[in-house]
Formats: C-alpha cells, structure tokens, sequence
C-alpha cells in the first residue's frame, strides 16, 4: 500500500506531520505493509492535509485528515474523496508548470524523470543559444513576478552582452500579501526550477547562477539546497551538464527578510552582501547586474515554466492565453474565500469566474465588497469588474496589476478606508529609504489618510496629489504602485472615505 502525504509547509501547518505519525503508529497495528511518499501539495488548501492511497488501483484522496480518522482511513471505512483529479478545482486546471506539484516526491530524480523532467534540458543542449532564446521568444512566456517583461527579450540581451562571466538568479523572495506558488514549486518540484535555470545559462553563456529564497522559507530553503546537491550529484549541475561539455552550477542565498528584496536591483544588492536598496535603473541588470556583470534575474515561475516549453514546445505554450498574455497563469486564491489555494489556468479567464465560481465566493458566506489582485500594492477590484479577464493588459486597463497572480477576497463588513491605510503603512514600513517620495510620502500618506478618517474636507485632493507625485516619482514598484490600492479603494468606495468619521460617532 503506497500512502502520500504532503511534506508542504501549507499541509504541515495543518497537521500533515502528526497524520504522518499516526499513518505509521496505526499501519503497524493493524498489519499493513506500507510505503509512505512524501510530496508537495495539490494547492487546495481546504482539504489540507490531503492523504492519497494507492491500494493496486489508483490514488484515492482523503481530506483533511487528522489523526483520530487514520484508523479508519486504514481500513477502508472513511469515505474518500475519489481520484483527486477528478475534483472540480483540479479537474478544471490547465496545468503545465505545476503538473508534478503534489504527484512525486520533490526529491527523487527518478521520479522527476518519468514525469517528464529533463527532457527540455537534453533538448536545449543540443540547440544553439540563439535557436534557445528564439523559442523561448516564440513561447511568449513573460515574468511571472509581476512586471510581465517578455523572457526571451531578456535572455538575448543578456546573451549578446560582451563579459567574461554572467549569471542567472532566480528570485525567490515571495513577499507578497497572498501568494505561495513560489514556495509551492520550491518545495514540490524544485528540479523545475533548477533545469529551468541550466536551460537559460545554457542560453545566454551563464555558468552560474543563485537560488535568492526568503528566510521566511526554512522548507523550501532545506528542500532546494538538497535538490541543487543531487543536481550536482547527477551531473544536472556541474562542469560537464549531462554529459555536454558544458558547464552551468548555482548555489542557494537566503534572504534576511525585507520585503524590499522582492524588486530585482536591491535583491542584487542583498545578494553582493550589501544592505538591499534599490539602485537606479539604468544600467539594467542585464547588462550591468550581480557584481557589475550581465544577469538575467527571473521569478521562480518563469523559470520552472521554462523546461515546460522545451518539453511541448513554444507553439503549445503560446496556445494558451489571451491577447499579449501567453501560456497558463498561476492564480493563488486567499483571504476570505472558501476554496483557497494554486489554480493554474490559460490567461482569459475572468476574475468573476476565478472568485466565485472556482472560489466559490467567501468562506463565510457574505458578499464579496473587494478582489485585491497583485499584492499588497495591487488594486482592490469591486464586483463590477468581475468580467475583467486575467491577463496583464486586461487588468492594466481597469487600472488592476497582475504582479504574483494572488487574489486576496474580501466581504462587505471590510473598510476599505483601513486598507488603504494598511497599503500605505506598509509601503512606509517596507521602504528602503533610496528616494524621497516613497521615504517621505509613504509617512505623509498615512498622516493624511488619518486626516480624511477624522473628517478633514481637504485631505482626499490632498492624498491623491501624493500618491500621483509617487507613482510618478519612486525608483521601483514599492513607491510607484502605491497609487493602485489607495486610490482604488478611494475611488471604487467611497462611502468609507465618506462616513469613517460619522459612523465613529
């Protein structure tokens, strides 16, 4: 009997490794003989920790298990889930980067293998960097960390920078309020990612590269850093990359926990040892990055997307999509919703289909007031917006951000005037300090956001100046994106704005 069980930081945070504890205990008293396999998670948080059951017919799953129902789950006696396939969440996802996620053991190589792993590599390998960087044009693939910046246009700048060395980072910094399909992929499939990064050395003439991970991630840090050793075991990584001759290795850096890090110039910074502030662009990091040398710098989606596209190849990926936004997207479902978790599907889709019918509204039952799409420096969404299809343009039209693809839901009892405040708290928390308008402005923001709360006529013109002189103004994302979850929760809601101070007294 083959029992899997998830070893995800979001399963064992729900008990995963107690089942686990008492999976054995009670295997052993009723006399079954079993293999236990730890994998990453499905994404659906709800039925976390979801158990699977292969008795010489097929995974069976069960959820969410605690330890008094093991006895039962053992003996046939609990009712299951069925094939966890064939649940409607999972039924209906396009999945391509995360195909694996929650299917193998994140560490096993060979298990990698038969599902499809490295089979883009050995196909890279035998390409030349141009014919690699034009397929990965033609994928239409775009970073998925939220900027949306074509990956191919990338790669071949960094490609025809003249140095004797460049590099590949891959930015694992996942700060965003909402999001976890970083981590996910980290701690499910990390092999995806590490042949990702080989495929775009390969590319672009890099023979190293680094893995930036939050310190927040103490698993998917333990997780990658054995992966990257039985990369190099297996000749994967190294001087002689299966067997080609040619050489691509990377190492694992932890972060020491600044939201700031996640904007690609002060994560360079961070990673040199240096303290993590922005830098001005240009000279861009790809063609002036980590220490000076050219650097392709991607999310961890984009890169785990990557072997994807050399498996199926660029014309299935760009297939999939919707105007200029190719291939699948990673949606991450939290907050007030009653269905949570990863769901990957084609771009288009729309954000009223995503919350309502795949979230299935809120978890307590009350109407939706707000969908804050992107992050903490996303725009709150109101329902009127709910056929707006995902896709970065899509979005950029109704003044929404794509960013890391979390939707965080909120109901009708949420005031809106508060997590404007929030946003703009946080921004001031979060700043480097690099430049004034966000030092500066993000402290005035909240002042004058308090002003509004207590009634000053004045102060709404006020806060929109601010945040226009921000977004106009700051070096990165922090400070420039500000604008989007202020003045949309001003704008779409504006009785919060209107009444905080009557309904105070």
């Amino acid at each position: 009997m083959k029992i899997y069980v998830p070893l995800d930081s979001m399963a064992k945070a729900l008990g995963a490794e107690e089942v686990t504890h008492a999976i054995v205990k009670e295997a052993c008293r009723q006399g079954h003989k079993i293999e236990i396999i730890r994998t990453g998670t499905r994404g659906m948080a709800w039925l976390e920790p979801l158990v699977e059951i292969d008795r010489g017919d097929g995974r069976v799953g069960y959820g969410a298990v605690t330890p008094d129902q093991v006895s039962a789950m053992l003996d046939g006696s609990l009712e299951s889930l069925g094939r966890v396939e064939d649940i409607p969440f999972l039924a209906r996802q396009t999945r391509l980067t995360f195909a694996r996620c929650g299917v193998i053991d994140p560490l096993n190589l060979a298990d990698y293998e038969a599902h499809g792993g490295l089979v883009g590599l050995k196909r890279a390998i035998a390409m030349s960097a141009a014919d690699i960087v034009e397929q990965v044009k033609q994928s239409g693939l775009r970073g998925r960390g939220g900027a949306g910046f074509p990956t191919g246009v990338k790669w071949d700048t960094v490609r025809q920078a003249q140095a004797e060395r460049k590099y590949i980072v891959c930015n694992a910094d996942e700060g965003d309020s909402g999001t976890f399909a970083d981590r996910m992929i980290i701690e499910g499939d990390p092999f995806s990612v590490i042949e990702g990064m080989a495929i775009a050395g390969l590319a672009t003439g890099a023979t190293h590269g680094f893995v930036y991970i939050r310190s927040e991630y103490p698993d998917a840090i333990k997780i990658m850093s054995a992966a990257v050793d039985l990369a190099r075991i297996n000749r994967i990584l190294g001087t002689n990359v299966l067997g080609s001759g040619k050489a691509f290795d990377m190492e694992v850096r932890v972060g020491a926990g600044a939201y700031i890090c996640g904007e690609e110039t002060s994560m360079l910074n961070s990673l040199e040892g240096n303290p993590g502030v922005v830098r001005a662009k240009p000279p861009l990091p790809a063609l002036q990055g980590f220490m000076g040398k050219p650097t392709v710098v991607n999310n961890v989606i984009s890169l785990a997307t990557v072997p994807v596209i050399f498996e199926k190849g660029a014309a299935h990926h760009a297939s999939f999509g919707v105007g200029r936004s190719r291939g699948t997207v990673t949606l991450q479902l939290a907050g007030n919703v009653k269905y949570g978790g990863l769901f990957e599907t084609a771009f288009g889709i729309t954000l009223g289909e995503t919350v309502m019918d795949i979230g299935g509204g809120t978890r307590n039952g009350r109407p939706i007031k707000a969908v804050q799409v992107g992050g903490p420096l996303g725009s709150y969404l109101p329902v009127e917006k709910f056929d707006t299809p995902i896709g970065y343009e899509e979005l950029g039209a109704e003044g929404g951000l794509m960013g890391h693809a979390g939707l965080v839901v909120f109901d009708d009892t949420t005031n809106m005037l508060e997590m404007a405040r929030f946003a703009m708290q946080f921004c001031a928390i979060e700043s480097c300090g690099k430049c004034t308008p966000c030092r500066v402005g993000s402290v005035r923001g909240v002042e004058t956001i308090d002003r509004i709360a207590a009634g000053d006529h004045e102060a709404p013109a006020l806060l929109s100046d601010l945040c226009e002189l921000m977004h106009d103004s700051s070096l990165c994302a922090l400070g420039g994106f500000i604008y989007h979850p202020v003045m949309s929760a001003f704008e779409h809601f504006p009785d919060d704005f209107s009444t905080t101070k009557e309904a105070a007294e």
